[in-house]
């Protein structure tokens, strides 16, 4: 049974990434699994797999400077720990195997590297205090750290941008970076009972039930900033009104279609890089 690179800790001995392999779906969503009616260690291995592709989706949008951002993953058996990136390992290179496991408490159980200090604050508080998250992704894109700066809501401009109506926090108490537990445990608090935050002169962070669903609202979010800073620009844009923006934020951003819009990204890494599986 595989163990992590020198760590012999109880968690490490009961897992194994080699087992659990699914073969890949194929193109297109008709080959899709309800991954949740698979056994643990396929989900462990789904859950692992969809991770280190996440990472790699994220370079390829540019979420990928120095030492900032992260994405993970709660481990389906052990909820107190939760997959993450190794500090220092670009996110183009990410493989399954690079990935570690941490647990709340900030300590390594399985893996060569354990995460960085910021990323296991703000992760770790946001699992010990929404146990209905599994996935959680944050960075300091373009768009959406400069959005972060201006004090305001994302507005339902476009139907995509409905996506964020009435699902979004905002965390204003900036307090420099999160090394250390209080400010993790701040910006649980100001998540609360919503699903994405931005966070002021920071960036953006998105929860999902999947890091499937997790990764495509948080590349919709950079992208909702993006269109109300250009908009805003130029002019004053037309915000659809209430009823409407809940109608269409329900029909594009429920988990189904969340899960379904990011398949094609992912098919195409599976097709052009196929070495993250590794």
């Amino acid at each position: 049974m595989a163990t992590a690179d020198n760590l012999d800790t109880p968690i490490a001995k009961k897992i194994d990434l080699s087992k659990g392999k699914l073969p890949f779906k194929g193109k297109g969503l008709s080959g899709c699994v309800d991954i949740n009616s698979k056994s643990i260690e396929e989900q462990r291995r789904y859950g692992v797999e969809r991770l280190a592709a996440a990472y790699r989706i994220f370079s390829s949008h540019g979420f990928d400077l120095g030492l900032v951002g992260h994405i993970s993953f709660r481990d389906p058996e052990f909820k107190d720990c939760f997959w993450i990136n190794p500090l220092g390992y670009h996110f183009s290179q990410m493989k399954v195997s690079d990935l570690c496991l941490m647990n709340q408490n900030g300590e390594l159980v399985y893996g060569k590297e354990r995460t960085g200090d910021a990323a296991q604050s703000i992760h770790s508080n946001i699992y010990k205090s929404r146990p209905d998250i599994n996935a959680v992704a944050h960075a300091h894109p373009m768009y959406g750290k400069t959005f972060s700066t201006l004090n305001k809501e994302l507005k339902p401009i476009t139907q995509d941008s409905c996506a964020f109506y009435k699902r979004t926090a905002t965390f204003t108490d900036y307090d420099g970076v999160a090394n250390g537990p209080d400010e993790g445990i701040n910006i649980a608090k100001a998540l609360a009972d919503k699903d994405f935050l931005i966070l002021q002169n920071h960036g953006i962070l998105t929860t999902g039930t999947m890091v499937e669903t997790t990764l495509w609202y948080f590349l919709n979010m950079e992208e909702a900033c993006k269109s109300q800073l250009l908009a805003e620009a130029v002019g004053e844009p037309i915000v659809i009104p209430d009823k409407v923006a809940i109608h269409t934020r329900d029909y594009v951003a429920n988990d189904l279609s969340a899960f379904a819009s990011i398949q094609p990204l992912l098919d195409v890494l599976w097709e052009k890089e196929p070495e993250f599986l590794d």
